[in-house]
């Protein structure tokens, strides 16, 4: 039975159309299980009821056409009770409903499951039979097994409105996927098809090896100088962080071991299409198999670039094509470089097939306001061409061709949102603190290399978190002492007077290094953060010693040790840091001050020794984005569970009380970095609970100062307590948007003001 199970699977999920794979299932069933009837109903949730959508063995005009109540009849008691239902003799069950049009007067024996994904039945499966005879196990075992495998499928096809189109009959003009940049916008689509695909390359042999080189070079360059008319073109528009896409596009370009890849495939014999396809494939794969959203996310980039390189080497020539003044960008994936290259032609917001909240691209549109929608599925790229549409960065929603009432209301809501983002920016530069008094420092989240100045900073008071991962990822080989001095000090020098907070090396887990390979059956319990650093102390004295030598005639650095699991990783940790900072004050012969230490909270069992911890360190910062997932046991990047993950859940919010409260009797300064500090809500309870410190990415900024400097650390203290009595994160949302509303803050969570 497995065999068939899989087969049938399998056949569903290759069908391009949904009603024929729905039909083709069935009648596979049908002839699985050896019965005579097989029916799949899906669930309308806005009309309660279950529609009949595919059968072999119903009459055929019935399709589409009968519908049953969530309360009425078998189908619909198999909805109510969420497990399977067996009748021998289904016509003399009480709740049987005869149903003249689908002529099933002959069948006596019924079976049905639902169908459910995270907790919500969005179908039914049943087989029926003559034969008055209740199924066997196996047959209810294997029919329960199915509608699992089922689950997942058409629940994407419910998310994309394929099942909701289905039901009505009508032509999908209403789309909803995920928000990935906040705002409203409306305009006429315009479609960009990749110019060259590096996935329609085939690898070919070419013996003119010098010539090969040549062109590659050439292609590089090229490329190199897009890129820098692209970041020309946006520098202004958006904040220096933002920018920093571009430089670690030509970063990447000017590396001599991309490009030193490339070559050596071509002295291999392969011709220069085929050995970038063969280098740039290698760095996708290593991308993408991290688990990580942020990082996986590169691996779109790099494809991106190859692709760019690609279209020189094609010596294509694009077409010059008049497009719409009010733009709304759809492709397959939206890129950073894409959205860059249309930004400035009218470009009002983007539309993804693909991609995530992860995405460059999503960054870009964030730092620019304009809307972004990702991940709206499968649909052909056909059905956008031309047609005016109006997208919803708040809801995740598109009405494609809107009517005029549409159109009035989403105009309303856009004026009103311009007067929002007006009154914002007016307190970019200045302080955040509370109607009564009451201060709090906004720091920004920073990793990639880049040059830094004040337009970037959006009134942040320094760097909360600066994540020297990533360049360690962009190289092929561990960065030199001297390579990693010159990043750093560029960091700290364009935040001189601000404190720099800089994170040691944080690999592993789901985030991996080419050069540096962990393989790990669970990494998230496994060899990471400081663990790897500290069995590998030449890389840690390293990092620490270009740390430090960077920081000589600054004095803004401060040190954070990541994923920080024992007191004894932080004694050995501060051993070798003060051995660093011995060997640089004797090779420099003058004084040099010892940077501030602190340790990152991210590990709950830390939570408990934090009295133990402020005796050794000088600060600690919560990463609470990884705090949340280990309290919950949750993985944020798992679509089956990411339901699940919310730092609003009482648990958390109890636990980030806690270490607030032990911190402030211990007198140690306190930070919170992660998604939680970028929400209003977030902020005012983390606020509320004695937070001195939020660091977040810089285009959140002014927002959350707005939103700080428009509510009392009284109100906010009253809106903790209300929460920390709640038993769910829904009734804490509930609450808070409750309280965002009648504060007037309503602006910053839906569309309007």
């Amino acid at each position: 039975m497995l065999t068939t199970l899989r087969r049938i699977v399998l056949a569903f999920g290759q069908e391009p159309e949904l009603d024929s794979a729905l039909q083709t299932l069935v009648s596979q069933v049908k002839t699985a299980m050896n019965t005579e009837c097989c029916s799949i109903y899906l669930a309308n949730q806005e009309l309660q009821h279950f529609l009949l959508m595919a059968s072999d063995g119903l009459a055929k005009d019935s399709l589409g056409q009968v519908r049953i109540g969530f309360n009425e009849g078998l189908v619909g008691l198999v909805g109510q009770r969420e497990e399977p239902i067996n009748i021998a003799n289904a016509q003399r069950h009480p709740r049987f409903k005869h149903a003249p049009e689908v002529k099933e007067d002959a069948f006596n024996a019924f079976l049905g499951t639902p169908i459910i994904h995270q907790r919500r039945v969005i179908g039914i499966i049943s087989v029926q039979q003559k034969e008055s005879r209740q199924f066997t196990e196996n047959e209810e075992a294997f029919l329960v097994t199915l509608s699992a495998q089922l689950a997942t499928t058409l629940s994407s096809a419910e998310s994309r409105g394929v099942i909701s189109a289905m039901c009505k009959r009508v032509d999908k003009t209403h789309l909803r996927a995920i928000p990935g940049a906040t705002g409203l916008a409306s305009g006429q689509c315009f479609v960009s098809r990749p110019l060259a695909d590096l996935q329609l390359i085939t690898p070919t042999k070419q013996g003119n090896k010098s010539k090969q080189k040549k062109r590659l070079r050439i292609a590089i360059a090229r490329t190199y100088r897009d890129m820098s008319q692209m970041r020309s073109r946006m520098s202004g528009a958006i904040p220096q962080d933002t920018l920093e896409i571009f430089d670690m596009y030509q970063q990447m370009l000017s590396s001599a071991s991309i490009g030193t890849d490339i070559e050596q495939n071509i002295d291999a014999g392969w011709d220069a299409e085929s050995a970038l396809k063969l280098v740039i494939d290698r760095y996708v794969v290593q991308f993408e198999a991290v688990e990580d959203s942020y990082i996986r996310e590169r691996a779109v980039d790099i494809r991106d670039l190859g692709n760019r390189v690609l279209l020189h080497l094609q010596d294509y020539q694009q077409k010059h094509t008049r497009l719409p003044d009010d733009l709304i960008l759809v492709a397959q994936e939206v890129t950073a470089s894409l959205l860059a290259e249309y930004q400035h032609k009218g470009l009002r917001a983007i539309i993804s097939l693909s991609g995530s909240i992860n995405s460059h691209a999503v960054i870009l549109a964030r730092a620019l306001g304009i809307p972004a929608i990702m991940g709206v599925g499968n649909l052909p790229l056909t059905s956008f061409v031309g047609r005016p549409a109006i997208v919803d960065g708040y809801s995740g929603e598109v009405f494609l061709s809107p009517s005029v009432q549409q159109m009035q209301h989403y105009q309303a809501l856009m004026d009103e949102e311009s007067e929002l983002q007006q009154k914002v920016r007016q307190v970019t530069d200045l302080e955040p603190v509370t109607e009564d008094g009451h201060t709090i420092e906004l720091l920004m989240n920073a990793g990639l290399v880049a040059e830094f100045d004040q337009s970037m900073k959006q009134g942040a008071s320094g760097i909360g978190l600066y994540r020297t991962e990533i360049a360690f990822m962009e190289r092929t080989r561990f960065p030199s002492e001297q390579e990693q001095m010159s990043a750093y000090q560029n960091v700290l020098a364009s935040f001189s007077g601000q404190s720099v907070v800089m994170r040691t090396l944080d690999i592993g887990g789901d985030k991996t290094l080419e050069y540096f390979p962990i393989n790990e059956a669970n990494p998230f319990l496994g060899w990471r953060g400081i663990r790897v650093t500290l069995d590998h102390p030449e890389i840690f004295l390293v990092q620490v010693r270009a740390m430090i030598r960077a920081n000589i005639g600054l004095e803004n650095l401060q040190i954070l040790l990541p994923m920080i699991t024992s007191l004894q990783e932080v004694d050995e940790a501060l051993r070798l840091i003060n051995q660093a900072h011995q060997e640089i004050v004797q090779e420099q012969s003058i004084s040099i001050s010892m940077p501030k230490v602190g340790v990152m909270l991210e590990v709950p069992s830390m939570i408990f020794q934090i009295s133990q911890l402020v005796e050794r360190v000088d600060f600690i910062s919560v990463g609470s984005n990884d705090l949340t997932q280990y309290l919950l046991a949750v993985d944020r990047n798992n679509e089956r569970v990411a339901s699940l993950y919310d730092a609003f859940h009482p648990a958390v919010l109890r636990a980030l009380n806690y270490i607030a409260k032990q911190s402030r009797e211990k007198r140690v300064s306190l930070c919170l970095c992660g998604e939680l500090a970028a929400e209003p809500g977030g902020a005012i309870l983390l606020l509320a609970m004695g937070y001195d410190k939020l660091s977040m990415n810089s285009f959140n900024i002014p927002r959350i100062k707005w939103v700080i400097r428009h509510i009392s650390a009284h109100h906010a203290r009253h809106m903790l307590e209300t929460c920390l009595q709640l038993e769910t994160a829904v009734a804490v949302r509930q609450y808070i948007n409750q309280q965002l509303e009648q504060l007037g803050f309503g602006g910053f969570i839906r569309a309007g003001k």
